[in-house]
């Protein structure tokens, strides 16, 4: 049969509307994608699983620094403590390299210097509160520097520490044990030339720009 003009065609497409061919269907957002979740994907940083695990490692190894250090001048200083006893006399110094290095056996009960002999407890507990906030901080320990300068400090002020506990007269109240003389300066101990080289190198790193964690200053 011939179609005649006003005879619509029995095509779905013709019984399609203008309206709806106006309205576009609403697009997927996973599969079409769009500006914003884009933007939010690219400002959000992928989880840093590895480098997280390798700032806990480098964290991790300057702290074995910290404490090999620390453990080892803590030994030594005990160590060259208990020869001192053992082997010299107070009031008899004895000439090691001539007139430049003397073994001189003296108690102290003061800090450097023998200053603040009366205040023994006093100086225990800020040198246990240092021994302490050394520890605690050593947490956050990222470079060799610092690291080995917090074991210097951590173990100069732990081997003073034990004297003032446990030797005579009394705890706390502990004498500590000197021997190490130079010209025009104190008698002094293994202790105390760790925690002399602490303040050293403590000073150097932060000359450097160099902080705890191990990163650096931008200077202008």
């Amino acid at each position: 049969m011939q179609r005649t003009p006003g005879t619509p065609l029995n095509d779905p497409a013709s019984s399609h509307q203008v309206g709806d061919a106006d309205t576009p269907e609403p697009a997927d957002e996973q599969s079409a994608g769009s500006p914003t979740s884009e933007n939010d994907d690219a400002a959000t940083p992928p989880p840093m699983s590895d480098g997280g695990e390798a700032v806990h490692k480098r964290s991790w190894k300057w702290t074995v620094v910290f404490a090999g250090v620390g453990l080892l001048i803590l030994f030594l200083d005990q160590l060259t403590k208990a020869l001192a006893l053992a082997h010299l006399t107070p009031g008899e110094p004895v000439n090691v390299v001539g007139s430049l290095l003397k073994f001189n056996l003296i108690r102290n009960s003061g800090a450097a210097f023998s200053l603040g002999s009366g205040y023994t407890p006093y100086i225990s507990v800020i040198q246990i509160t240092v021994a302490l906030g050394v520890v605690y901080l050593s947490r956050r320990l990222g470079s060799a520097g610092w690291a080995v300068a917090f074991g210097l400090l951590f173990g100069g002020a732990v081997g003073n520490i034990l004297d003032r506990i446990f030797r005579e007269p009394s705890p706390f109240h502990g004498h500590v044990v000197d021997f190490l003389q130079t010209p025009h300066w104190a008698i002094f101990n293994v202790a105390d030339m760790a925690v002399t080289s602490a303040a050293v190198l403590l000073v150097i790193q932060t000359l450097r720009g160099i902080r705890l964690d191990g990163t650096r200053e931008q200077r202008k």
